[in-house]
């Protein structure tokens, strides 16, 4: 599927996503027309999704972020669709991630402190519907963040 050309495009610009084309392209041994080439066969292909920017919020005031693990009653058919349509409008959920097993669904919270996080728990995520069980887990450190892997 991939050649040795499409794995140098990947490489640098899973390394470095914001540099521009010309310098990817040099990093890549490749000319920039030849590397603009092949990055729009890989988004044209569905390889790439799309190109994102990645937001420090800490240096927004969002001090705090939770993980909340959540298992669903599914008494109705739609809970699931209900729930995760209900989390889709909290503004301060970043994530949501769905699970087989006992967890369902996990979705990331954030706040500025904890009072505002308090805030947010039971005012908007509690009035969640169909929730039979949460379980919150704090975020004291993230110890990697890379979703390339080796190509």
């Amino acid at each position: 599927m991939l050649d040795d050309l499409d794995r140098r495009v990947l490489r640098q610009l899973l390394a470095d996503p914001g540099a521009a084309t010309a310098k990817l392209a040099e990093r890549a041994g490749m000319t920039q027309a030849s590397y603009w080439r092949r990055l729009e066969k890989l988004t044209d292909t569905g390889v790439i999704k799309g190109r994102h920017a990645r937001v420090d919020w800490p240096a927004l005031g969002y001090e705090v972020e939770v993980s909340l693990r959540i298992t669903l009653e599914k008494s109705d058919p739609r809970a699931f669709d209900q729930f995760i349509e209900a989390a889709r409008k909290v503004p301060e959920v970043t994530e949501i991630q769905t699970f087989l097993g006992r967890v369902d669904v996990r979705i990331v919270v954030i706040a500025r402190d904890m009072a505002h996080y308090q805030s947010i728990y039971r005012e908007r995520i509690l009035t969640l519907p169909h929730i039979a069980d949460l379980e919150a887990l704090m975020t004291v450190a993230t110890v990697k963040t890379d979703p390339s892997l080796p190509l």
